[in-house]
């Protein structure tokens, strides 16, 4: 008895390699690889066909039949076939093969989750009282740290160290044998804990996720020799209990705020991110950097009181196209862009001001130098020339920086964060804006129009970035032109050009500070609010300090 072939026919022009082709001629496969997969030639006898067409002819969807016809593939096209196909048999072999492995190992653990459900830890009422602590505890009178070594994973004999309670959440974890180390956080410090024993047989010990938050009982140890851990001390595990178990898989916290990440999904998942050691780090840093500032105000003299002044004005600052509108009950009101003018009015009776609040931008962007809201810090200070308003920046940034790192934990994160930050060179190098403009010519940093810089150009971030690092020194770049500064800001009695105001400019950084002389004549301010085009009524409260 003849069997007859299967006839498969593919076409590389017209055909697809997709399931829901057949490999007729109606439907044909695109690739002789593909319809080897469909149908091998194990199944029986095949015959494996291709679309031969005339030379010149229209092959469009739409040829008649007379100009088409199916031939045996070629010798040399089965024959390469072929061996893709082994290679993918052999791919796909191995893919089976791991799938059937990952199937056991799966199985494997399932039965071994189940049998974790039947282990059940409890505390030792026999153990010494445990002393609830936080993490970053560590004073001798109260945490006795045990040496040595001990044949037993928990050992209160003589000599013990002190029997504590943590809670905190899992920062770090690793498993091995019969060990789990993980690493607690509390937002205070760090501890190593090590489970051993039947701890670490448990359910919760074998589905152990990173951010679960745990309450931990166990014994202080110094680290073993040649061993490293936070604070070099680790917390010896006698019982635990899961406060709340943290999602695993794809909602894992590794998964969603992964380090390579894009910036967008990280901001997205901000809330997430600050979990981690480097955001966490620039919250404490900061958190030092703002009870500075606040302890320098109170240490100069004269001091200067915090107010709070509103976030809700009705007036701009620093131009209107940077403003956040709102309705406030039918009246125009806006977000804060700076709180200066109101803290003028403080100035009669309560002395030298300052207040740490936010402010808010309007601007659109992606760069470090915007923020649509940002903590901004600012002072106002009564009966001073300018040169006494460059000396005190000085004297506070320069104080500030020295508080904070005088606190051995903010240092440490400072060095941590930035290995090559330096305190700034005292005294602070002093440059008028025209010999800025000057230097930027000389040395051949044009503006952002490839130009050479002109008086009256409002110099760019990367130039004025360029001048203080090739300088490298903070600079007070003062006297700008009043076209390009605020409509309040002083002129210079000597050149009414230009007013007295002052960037502070640090190498590596750029501006991080803005100041000014404020105008003190009525008349004065009135033209300046014309000159800007802005409605003087709104300001009425400002105006009136100068009457």
């Amino acid at each position: 008895m003849v069997t007859a072939s299967k006839r498969v026919c593919f076409d590389e022009e017209l055909g697809a390699d997709e399931p829901s082709v057949d490999g007729s001629q109606q439907k044909p496969y695109k690739t002789l690889l593909f319809a080897l997969i469909q149908h091998p030639p194990s199944d029986g006898p095949v015959e494996y066909l291709t679309r031969k067409r005339q030379a010149g002819a229209d092959h469009g969807p739409g040829v008649s039949e007379l100009h088409q016809e199916w031939v045996p593939a070629t010798q040399s096209a089965l024959k390469k076939a072929s061996n893709s196909y082994d290679q993918y048999k052999k791919k796909q072999a191995r893919k089976d093969e791991l799938a059937v492995r990952e199937k056991q190992e799966s199985d494997k653990r399932q039965q071994a989750l189940e049998e974790a459900k039947k282990i059940h830890i409890q505390q030792d009422p026999k153990l010494p009282q445990a002393r609830k602590i936080w993490l970053n505890e560590k004073d001798p009178a109260v945490i006795k740290l045990r040496s040595g070594e001990s044949k037993k994973d928990v050992d209160y004999s003589e000599g013990r160290g002190t029997r504590v309670r943590v809670t905190g959440r899992v920062h770090r974890l690793r498993t091995q044998k019969d060990v789990v180390f993980l690493t607690l956080q509390d937002g205070y410090g760090f501890l190593q804990c090590v489970l051993t024993g039947d701890l670490t047989k448990t359910y919760d010990a074998l589905t152990m996720t990173l951010e679960t938050s745990l309450e931990i009982y166990g014994e202080m140890w110094e680290v073993p020799p040649k061993q490293h851990a936070p604070d070099d001390r680790e917390l010896h595990a006698d019982y635990y209990t899961v406060i709340g178990k943290a999602a695993g898989d794809k909602e894992a916290i590794t998964t969603r705020v992964a380090p390579d990440a894009d910036a967008q999904t990280l901001y997205d998942n901000r809330h997430l991110v600050i979990r981690g050691e480097n955001a966490s780090s620039v919250m404490k840093v900061r958190a030092g950097v703002l009870r500075a500032f606040r302890q320098t105000y109170e240490e100069i003299t004269p001091t200067c009181l915090e107010v709070t002044p509103p976030c809700m004005v009705q007036t701009q600052v620093e131009g209107g196209a940077t403003l956040f509108a709102f309705d406030y009950y039918g009246q125009k009101a806006y977000l804060t862009q700076s709180s200066q003018l109101y803290l003028e009015t403080c100035l009669p009776s309560l002395g030298n001001v300052f207040c740490v609040a936010p402010s808010f931008r309007a601007e659109k962007s992606q760069t470090r130098r915007h923020l649509s809201e940002y903590t901004h810090i600012e002072a106002e200070l009564d009966f001073i020339t300018f040169d006494d308003l460059l000396v005190h920046l000085e004297v506070v940034m320069c104080r500030v920086i020295e508080i904070a790192l005088a606190n051995p934990q903010v240092a440490q994160l400072v060095r941590d964060l930035n290995p090559e930050f330096q305190v700034p060179e005292r005294p602070f190098k002093r440059m008028k804006y025209a010999d800025a403009i000057n230097w930027l010519v000389d040395h051949d940093i044009k503006n952002t129009e490839d130009k050479p810089h002109e008086f009256g150009d409002d110099i760019a971030e990367a130039a004025e970035r360029k001048m203080t690092d090739i300088i490298n020194r903070p600079i007070f770049l003062t006297h700008f032109p009043t076209e390009i500064k605020a409509f309040y800001m002083k002129k210079d009695p000597t050149d009414p050009r230009v007013t007295e105001s002052v960037d502070c400019l640090m190498p590596g950084v750029g501006e991080i500070v803005g100041g000014s002389m404020r105008m003190d004549d009525y008349g004065e301010l009135m033209e300046a609010y014309k000159r800007v085009e802005i409605d003087p009524t709104p300001y009425y409260w400002y105006t009136d300090q100068r009457k």
